[in-house]
């Protein structure tokens, strides 16, 4: 089975600041998750659960025991797979995943994906290290293996994880059944499709350390370096690349070093020159996600995720679990049964149409922006900018919407009265009126009062204070 190749697009990073690091009294996460560019993800909220002893699960591949209770989880996931690339559940756990290759053979019988441990943890745990312990202890029993994309043409590999809750984060990188953690109590930290955890190493599987003294990677003398022992040892080039993100992320995070918040987190995630936001290859950012896990058990954490291609062209979305929390259907992928090709042996012969609501509006505003930045703006000599929502920390965007297109990403301007009842991506006019009487002005970062307002406005996001979007209940509120 074909795993890996030098011209395999590998790609994905994952961030967390733990205070001192953060701005605030709280752990932040983020995630760029990148896979093949044509593949949607969507956004599935599962709620809380109880089991009939003896009951069994279907993950993507394979039947695995089901646990007597499962936790609500919210998950950003590849549509044709049942676990997720990354995800947060209702205690404040969130978890991602990254693509690794190591001198370990990867698992060419379908096991448990990478994905499919990220979604298990999120639903058996109520602390990060707790979702370690689950994962490892399913990698011990089930393996990992299995194809991870959508395709006839194998693509396997081994995972890493960025684990975080309220009060600390872990990294845990696997090699086969074998694994290595790190501890994360302060300070920033990344991962970016590389073995990273070195010489401090906070747990591990009992035999790491002689399996690879049997294997000659190790001398058994000299002080052991996980990512060097079982790192392979001719880096193709994509690696190379993977170290350079790694480096890059590691210099933004330390450019924010006590002032890291939600906003500091998508501008990195928004970050094109240094990869981390990322369309090539054939591979692509396909969703995104930031949340706010606060050290007070009292507040609730929020999680942010874009359900579309491309974090610079895409909003974030806030979702907090509670009593109203439920699926948003404007981000859920169309099934197909026994008939989807997943299901179907041989797998993956067939192709079918996944994308849901909010994809194809996504897609439709992108082609409305593409075409009108190829137009001159008639009261502005240089051409807007129509494309790219800032990340910068004043939370604003540093491009400009159109208001068609705007409406049909889902949404409404900034400074607008939002009717609460009105469906988020079945908005079918501007509802700017209700506050402003006009549009917000060309050249200021304020609401248009005058009698000349014009049709473009810069975009707001939402930790910028103008408005918010509940994913769960699927509408547009003000932020007081």
């Amino acid at each position: 089975m074909a795993s890996w190749s030098s011209d395999t697009p590998c790609s994905c990073d994952c961030f967390v600041s733990v205070p001192p690091a953060s701005a605030i009294p709280a752990v932040i996460f983020a995630k760029n998750s990148d896979r093949p560019r044509d593949e949607v993800q969507e956004v599935v909220f599962v709620p809380a659960g109880t089991h009939a002893p003896g009951s069994r699960l279907q993950c993507t591949y394979i039947e695995v025991e089901q646990v007597s209770r499962t936790h609500a989880v919210i998950l950003s996931r590849p549509s044709w797979l049942w676990g997720a690339e990354m995800g947060a559940n209702e205690h404040g756990v969130c978890i991602g995943n990254e693509a690794v290759w190591t001198k370990e053979p990867v698992g060419e019988g379908e096991a448990l994906l990478g994905m499919d441990l990220l979604r298990l943890a999120l639903e058996r745990s109520s602390s990060a290290l707790e979702a370690l312990r689950v994962i490892t202890d399913l990698l011990a029993r089930y393996g990992q293996g299995g194809s991870c994309r959508e395709d006839p043409t194998p693509f396997c590999y081994h995972n890493t994880f960025l684990l975080a809750d309220r009060t600390e984060a872990w990294v845990l990188e696997t090699s086969g059944r074998l694994w290595a953690a790190q501890r994360i109590q302060a300070g920033a930290r990344n991962i970016s499709n590389q073995l990273s955890v070195g010489t401090d190493i906070s747990a591990e599987h009992a035999d790491l350390r002689t399996h690879a003294l049997a294997q000659g990677w190790w001398d058994g003398q000299s002080t052991f370096d996980f990512a060097q022992v079982f790192s392979l040892t001719q880096q193709p080039v994509r690696m190379e690349a993977a170290k350079a993100r790694f480096r890059a992320g590691q210099q933004l995070l330390q450019q924010q070093q006590g002032g890291i918040t939600a906003e500091v987190m998508m501008g990195i995630l928004r970050n094109k020159e240094s990869g981390i936001c990322m369309d090539s290859g054939g591979f692509r950012t396909t969703a995104s996600m930031v949340s706010i896990l606060p050290r007070d058990p009292t507040q609730p954490c929020v999680h942010f995720l874009t359900a579309t291609p491309d974090p610079s062209r895409s909003v974030f979305k806030p979702f907090i679990f509670g009593a109203g929390a439920a699926q948003a259907p404007q981000v859920l992928s169309p099934t197909f049964g026994a008939r989807d090709p997943v299901r179907t042996q041989p797998r993956f012969q067939t192709q079918v149409d996944r994308r849901h609501t909010l994809y194809l509006r996504h897609q439709v505003a992108l082609g409305l922006i593409e075409s009108e930045q190829r137009e001159a703006c008639p009261w502005d000599p240089s051409p807007p900018f129509l494309g790219r929502i800032g990340g910068g920390s004043s939370g604003r965007s540093s491009g400009i919407w159109s208001r068609r297109a705007w409406r049909l990403r889902g949404g409404c301007f900034p400074g607008s009265r939002c009717h609460p009842h009105r469906s988020w991506a079945a908005s079918s006019r501007p509802l700017w009126k209700g506050r402003a009487r006009c549009m917000p002005e060309h050249h200021g970062a304020g609401v248009g009062t005058g009698p000349q307002c014009n049709p473009f406005a810069p975009l707001s996001l939402v930790l910028g204070g103008q408005l918010g979007l509940c994913l769960n209940k699927v509408c547009y509120f003000p932020v007081q």
